[in-house]
């Protein structure tokens, strides 16, 4: 896997680098988990301080296109969505168990 960082951008308000990037590789597609532990060793940062927010393919295309941000700490993380932490956790959250619907009951014709 080849990265190659594009443009790295310092938002200290937000105490975070906003990074774009794009990732060359050949056979299988990488999962989202490889390109933030790569990109994490080529930035030289803590992996769980990375939150990727943008990962763009071409169809049949060797090269990954993203955009990442890089936090200074976990507190700094607080202003990200929740589904954008949870993805890039790698845990997968359960779906609640269908409830089931129920029965419809049939109506019966009353005689008389």
């Amino acid at each position: 896997m080849d990265m190659r960082i594009l443009e790295q951008k310092d938002n200290p308000l937000l105490k975070r680098k906003e990074v774009r990037f794009k990732v060359g590789f050949t056979g299988p597609t990488p999962s989202r988990k490889e390109i933030k532990e790569s990109l994490g060793s080529k930035l030289g940062v803590d992996s769980s301080l990375l939150v990727i927010d943008v990962l763009k393919q071409g169809y049949g295309s060797q090269e990954i296109s993203g955009y990442a941000k890089v936090y200074e700490e976990k507190e700094a993380m607080r202003i990200e969505n929740k589904y954008k932490l949870e993805r890039d956790s790698g845990v997968k959250k359960e779906k609640p168990a269908e409830a089931k619907a129920p029965a419809k009951e049939e109506k019966g014709e009353k005689s008389g």
